[in-house]
């Protein structure tokens, strides 16, 4: 029997954090659930900044104690929205009090980590997992992977696929998204994962070997924040700032092959220069073609070589159109009244909890067991860019 209420808990309250709980808020407003979402307990680690963020995001109750809200009864979702080597803890701790659990991507800061993630998911068979790839829920993309599905693009020959942001230059402090321990990765796992999920998504393939990679550290050394806001004060009063290593990727390319025989080829980097969010996905098949550019988020471009020569062209679809099956689409506003970054989070809380109740999302959802398969591209990407040397994914267990 369907449950009639999810009980969540969100453990994190920065960026990821804000972003889901504005979906949990929204989700019940926009689409009919088949549930009643409850936004149930908020975990962080700073007591007074956790209550301020619950008490402002509609969170019924806050705790900075994790193992305390995982082992509670009456919670039934776990999101994760940590950095990336909390996961694991927090994900197979959930998973193993019978929790189902989200978690933010990539699934893992290291393969290692995802395969104990995938595996305690596989054990708890009364749990479901999901994982964040948001982009799958922009109409565009979802209306896309439903093109490729019905065999619109054909037989697929090429992907190509950057992301691209220019955020992180020179003065930009060393968070943890510059520290490998922690992140993981850079401009791979950070962007590019989002690229191999999407490509995936859309295909309905997986990519069988990676050709060959680079990576770049352009950054090598960054300012410390200290409490102080940064600056340090030496003799004399002079400013000094503490400087700390980098120790991830400022900018990945590789080469790749897929599951159908299609090549690909995958770019991302922080340090694009006049680039904000500009996620660019380009997939060619001997029927069709499209082109999404997230900048543009409301649009897909479309190419129909089946029609006639003489009308063959590019066509740019507003995908705002509910009343024609527009993904997603007919939940909110009127024809080409805009959606922007929030929706693709709300879309996707809403699938989750369509597939808590038993009912299908409106596009599939990726579980741990899919975004394994993005964790095993990453790692590939990691072998091939430090030995020099194509790795077919059958070596990436």
């Amino acid at each position: 029997m369907a449950p009639k209420t999810i009980n969540v808990a969100l453990i994190g309250s920065k960026f990821m954090g804000r972003a889901h709980s504005n979906a949990y808020l929204k989700a019940g407003k926009f689409f009919q659930l088949p549930v009643e979402l409850v936004m149930h307990t908020l975990l962080a680690r700073h007591p007074q900044e956790t209550e301020a963020f619950a008490r402002r995001w509609g969170w019924r109750n806050w705790s900075t104690d994790w193992q305390k809200t995982l082992s509670d009864p009456q919670i039934d979702l776990v999101d994760i929205t940590t950095p990336n080597n909390a996961h694991r803890e927090l994900a197979v701790a959930a998973l193993e009090a019978g929790k189902h659990v989200a978690c933010e991507k990539p699934l893992a800061a290291s393969l290692d980590d995802a395969r104990l993630m995938l595996k305690a998911a596989q054990k708890a068979k009364k749990s479901q997992t999901f994982v964040w790839y948001n982009y799958r829920r922009c109409p565009a993309v979802a209306f896309a992977h439903q093109l490729a599905r019905q065999g619109k693009l054909g037989k697929i020959y090429h992907v190509r696929a950057a992301y691209l942001q220019d955020w992180a230059g020179p003065d930009t402090p060393l968070i943890w998204r510059f520290q490998g321990d922690v992140a993981g990765s850079g401009a791979l796992g950070d962007l590019c994962a989002h690229s191999i999920d999407m490509a995936r998504f859309i295909t309905g393939q997986e990519i069988t070997q990676v050709v060959g990679a680079m990576t770049e550290t352009f950054i090598k050394e960054r300012n410390v924040i200290s409490s102080g806001g940064g600056e340090i004060s030496g003799k004399g009063g002079a400013i000094k700032r503490k400087k700390g290593k980098s120790t991830v990727d400022d900018a990945t390319l590789f080469l790749a092959r897929f599951s159908g025989g299609a090549v690909a080829s995958f770019e991302a980097t922080r340090l694009s220069t006049g680039d904000k969010n500009r996620n660019r996905m380009e997939i060619h098949g001997d029927k069709g073609a499209i082109r999404f550019n997230f900048e543009r988020m409301n649009e897909l471009e479309w190419y129909d070589a089946t029609l006639p020569g003489n009308v063959q062209g590019w066509s740019t679809i507003n995908v705002t159109n509910g009343s024609e099956g527009h993904p997603y689409a007919g939940a909110w506003w009127p024809v080409a009244h805009v959606l922007g970054y929030e929706h693709g989070f709300i879309n996707m809380a809403a699938d989750i909890m369509f597939a808590l109740a038993g009912r299908k999302p409106v596009v599939p959802l990726p579980d741990f067991a899919d975004a394994y398969q993005t964790q095993r591209v990453l790692a590939a990407v990691v072998a091939s860019a430090k030995n020099g040397c194509p790795v077919p994914l059958a070596q990436i267990k």
